[in-house]
Parts: structure tokens; C-alpha cells; sequence
């Protein structure tokens, strides 16, 4: 089983006088993408993204920022089947916290059992006290936290807490949602020494200061393996900041130790074949239809991997 996870970066589908258009993969957050000139680039990038997701042959694709179902679906009916990807018949988006419908989505060649959004969980829910200054009626997961089963293996999709623009603030809200994906995983295998379990999407933690703790510590090894430590040191970054030129990792694939342990080899690949032409730190060729900044499939990369026989 191969396995992907992959933030599209504001996947939305939206009605114009009636046609069928999507946004591009751009934030709105700067003069330059809230121009005729960056609209008319939507398309090319969405196209992008579908050259993406295929080029990972993925049997499961886990995604982040994506509007709605059905955004979901046709994106897949249409601009994934344009560009050549076999088809996914199971496809999952659930209404999550981020009022932005920054929502998460899985699109599966194979059955999804349990699929269960946890959008709607409070510290209290998992017998927690909230962080100082967090108000207890708020949602722990900013935007969710969605799992599914998919054969033997639990997935935790995740989109956590972003450090803009504050870090400090963002900091304790992030380490709540990393707590409640512990728990969620206990509450699941009730610490099973060989249950298979895989947390992956968007953690959004920042290069930490030398002494800084780490908000994820509580998923991080050794209650997990780091999959993406199994990648060169060069190799291990998944995002490109334009502006600033700026290169980090906020994508994650976590693994149960049992699901490491009995996949020694299973080493993420990042696809970056859609990235902006300006990130030089990838060395791979792009698609030809990738610019400087736009056209491209995304500010981030895809992860994928695969456990052979799963």
C-alpha cells in the first residue's frame, strides 16, 4: 500500500454566474496573489496539483485544505482524471473548524472503515485541562483531526495549529492537539504494542530554537517512529515560503513503532516536481507548466510512501 499526504493549499471550488472554477494554490495574503494577473494562473496550478497526486500513484492521499466534498469530488471527476490519475472511489471530506473551509480529505482506491472527525472534541471530552489563557469551550483541533481505518492500518489525519502570527500563542494550542492524538490513538489500540497506526498531514511546527521544546513531543519518538528521518538529512524539507525564500518541514509521517518495525525499508519520497522553480534547494525536474512562484501545485510537497504487503 502506497500512502500520501499532501497540503493543496486552499482547494476550493466556486460558482461564478453559474461555471464550475477553482481557486489556485495561493494564500490571498499578499498584494501579488489578489491580482487578475494571479487568478489567471488558477486553473494551470490545479492542473499541477492533479499531476501531483498522480505522480504519486498513491493507493491512499491524505489532504489539508480542502474546501468541501464537493470541491473534493470534482477535482477528482475532473482535473485528476484530465491528467491521467487512475480513479479513487472512496473520497472523504468532513466540515472542520477552520471557517477559511480549510477542511481535511482522503481520497482511497481501497474501502474506508470508521472514518470519524473529531472537530467537535473539548479538552474536557479527553479529561484534560485547557492550556492557560485557552478558553475550555473551544475546539482542541484548529481545523481536525480525521481518522479512518483502511485494512489493518488507523490513520490519523492531521492539520494542526499554524505559528502565524503569533508562535508563542500557537505554541500551547498545538501541543493540546498533539495530547489529543495520543489520546485518541489509546483510546483506539488501548497502547497495543503491535497496533499499526500512522499519523501524517500538516503538524506545522517550526525548526525549533536550540533548547526549545518540541509542541509535538507528545507523538514524537519514542511513542512513534519519525518516518521522515528516514530521508537524507538534504531531503527532509516540504514547504517553500516565496517571499521570504524560506524552506521548513511541517509535514509529517509518524509511525506506530509496530508498523516501523515491520517496515525496516519504508522510506518517504517527497514529490516536488510541482514546486515554485525558484525553490533551488529541489533538484528535481518540474512539470513544464511550473513558473518562478505560479503556476505550481502547491506551497508544499507531497509525501509519499509505501509498506509493501499491507
Amino acid at each position: 500500500m502506497r500512502i500520501a499526504t499532501f497540503n493543496v493549499q486552499n482547494l476550493r471550488l466556486r460558482h461564478p454566474e453559474g461555471r464550475a472554477r477553482f481557486d489556485g494554490a495561493r494564500d490571498y495574503d499578499v498584494p501579488a496573489d489578489n491580482t487578475e494577473a494571479a487568478m489567471a494562473l488558477d486553473l494551470a496550478d490545479r492542473r499541477l496539483t492533479g499531476q501531483i497526486l498522480a505522480q504519486t500513484d498513491a493507493d491512499v492521499i491524505c489532504l489539508q485544505e480542502v474546501f468541501d466534498r464537493e470541491t473534493l469530488d470534482f477535482f477528482h471527476d475532473h482535473l485528476m482524471k484530465h491528467v491521467g490519475a487512475r480513479p479513487y472511489p472512496h473520497r472523504v471530506c468532513l466540515p472542520g473548524n477552520d471557517g477559511g473551509g480549510r477542511d481535511l480529505a482522503v481520497l482511497s482506491r481501497y474501502p474506508l472503515q470508521d472514518v470519524a472527525s473529531h472537530a467537535h472534541l473539548v479538552p474536557a471530552n479527553l479529561g484534560f485541562d485547557p492550556p492557560p489563557g485557552i478558553r475550555p469551550d473551544l475546539p482542541i483541533f484548529r481545523r481536525d483531526c480525521l481518522v479512518f481505518r483502511v485494512g489493518a492500518l488507523t490513520v490519523f489525519n492531521c492539520h494542526f495549529k499554524a505559528p502565524w502570527p503569533n508562535a508563542a500563542g500557537a505554541w500551547p494550542v498545538r501541543r493540546l492537539e498533539a495530547q489529543a492524538v495520543r489520546a485518541l490513538i489509546k483510546a483506539c489500540h488501548d497502547d497495543d504494542p503491535e497496533a499499526l497506526w500512522l499519523i501524517l498531514g500538516d503538524l506545522n511546527e517550526p525548526e525549533a530554537n536550540s533548547g526549545e521544546a518540541s509542541a509535538l513531543s507528545p507523538v514524537l519518538p519514542p511513542f512513534s517512529v519519525d518516518l521522515v528521518a528516514r530521508m537524507p538529512p538534504s531531503e527532509r524539507w516540504t514547504y517553500y515560503e516565496a517571499q521570504e525564500q524560506h524552506y521548513a518541514c511541517p509535514d509529517a509521517l509518524l509511525a506506530s513503532p509496530a508498523l516501523a518495525r515491520r517496515w525496516p525499508e519504508a522510506t518517504p519520497e517527497a514529490v516536488r516536481a510541482g514546486l515554485d522553480r525558484a525553490a533551488t534547494r529541489a533538484r528535481e525536474p518540474r512539470l513544464s507548466d511550473v513558473g518562478a512562484h505560479r503556476p505550481h501545485a502547491s506551497d508544499h510537497v507531497a509525501l509519499v510512501v509505501a509498506f509493501d504487503g499491507l
